[in-house]
């Protein structure tokens, strides 16, 4: 375990949510415990830059910045002697996949990326397959006119809508239309997004399946169920994108539904997937899973996975990166039935893994 102590690892978004869950994993692995690690950011959030997970924080400029981004990204791996990164934003990993990089990092390909960080191209890929749910892309234009027909039937409601621009997080401009007026209003009050995906209303369980590849191979998974959000009455959508409450579930019709529509998106783009990915799916009316998203990367549940021998995938991830595939251990492990993911504004996430309600008058 000694021989990683040694190692530098960068971690680029490094002041956000799902970086510092995972720095919070990889120092729940012997392996990762002592590693010394690295962070780039916008910084547009200071907290993650004094709360101490890192040796050092480098501000660097928003990746669309191309060469002054990359130069410096450049500089800041020679200098540090930075061995391996784990990219987070997605914008970030398109960048690397595309680029050449100075340091090793774990990555979809490239194709498959450009694909997937578009929630339309994404649901267009896959439109006749069943994984993903009816859809439209419409125009502000064409909503506030009333046009919010997904197939040829006409209007049908509800429906949600929602921002379907590369790289859009926490439920942008999202919400479940339940008639035209509604909708005409939404644009208004979200006069910033020029189109958006209209889709059939999955009004199930909200759940997400994290995948680590290598060259084709599945090296590891791990499923969660999102059963609360932060400040949910504040939001529309009742979906504010960070997770108050989750709990870790083994689906294998979630696991099935995400590996084989990844498997049909790496066969239309001519790659053999690689990296890690987080599968966003819904269930219908009927219970059955529906991909709502792919994402490029881990997700806020990354330090409840930690807690469950065999079963961390930032750990994993960090392991495959610097080339030690055989300590990833086993593709999927079996979580305790009751667990439950905890996650405060003001605290660390908590892990219980056998959660019981108190009742009136009990105590802890």
């Amino acid at each position: 375990m000694s021989e990683f102590y040694n190692k530098t690892l960068l971690i680029t978004g490094a002041c956000g949510v799902t970086s510092r869950t995972i720095v919070r994993a990889l120092r729940r692995s012997p392996y990762f415990r002592h590693t010394r690690l690295i962070g780039t950011d916008v910084c547009d959030n200071p907290y993650g830059i004094y709360e101490g997970l890192y040796a050092r924080i480098y501000r660097v400029p928003g990746v669309r910045d191309g060469e002054r981004y990359r130069s410096l990204i450049n500089k800041i791996c020679l200098d540090e002697k930075v061995d391996a990164a784990i990219v987070v934003p997605e914008l970030e990993v398109l960048y690397w996949t595309e680029n050449q990089m100075p340091v090793p990092a774990h990555l979809p390909p490239a194709k498959f990326s450009r694909e997937v960080i578009s929630k339309a191209n994404l649901y267009e890929m896959l439109q006749g397959t069943g994984f993903v749910p009816e859809f439209a892309i419409r125009s502000r234009d064409d909503i506030i006119q009333g046009n919010l027909a997904i197939n040829d039937q006409g209007n049908t409601f509800p429906v949600w809508l929602r921002d379907c621009s590369p790289g859009s997080t926490s439920g942008k401009g999202a919400i479940c239309i339940q008639q035209e007026a509604e909708a005409a209003a939404w644009m208004a009050l979200n006069s910033g997004i020029q189109d958006f995906m209209i889709s059939e209303f999955l009004p199930g369980r909200n759940l997400a399946c994290l995948l680590l590849y290598h060259e084709g191979k599945l090296l590891k998974v791990g499923c969660y169920e999102r059963l609360e959000y932060f400040m949910a009455k504040t939001v529309i959508s009742g979906v504010s994108g960070n997770i108050s409450k989750g709990r870790l579930i083994n689906d294998p019709v979630v696991v099935d539904v995400s590996t084989r529509a990844i498997e049909a998106i790496c066969k239309k783009t001519g790659e053999i997937m690689h990296g890690m990915v987080t599968v966003d799916l819904r269930t219908d009316g009927n219970g059955s899973p529906k991909i709502t998203e792919i994402n490029l990367r881990q997700v806020a549940a990354a330090s409840a996975f930690s807690e469950v021998p065999g079963a961390n995938l930032a750990e994993a991830q960090a392991l495959v990166t610097l080339g030690a595939f055989e300590l990833t251990g086993p593709v999927e492990v079996n979580f305790p039935p009751n667990n439950l993911l905890l996650r405060d504004i003001d605290g660390a996430p908590l892990f219980i893994p056998d959660y019981t309600p108190l009742e009136v008058g009990a105590c802890r």
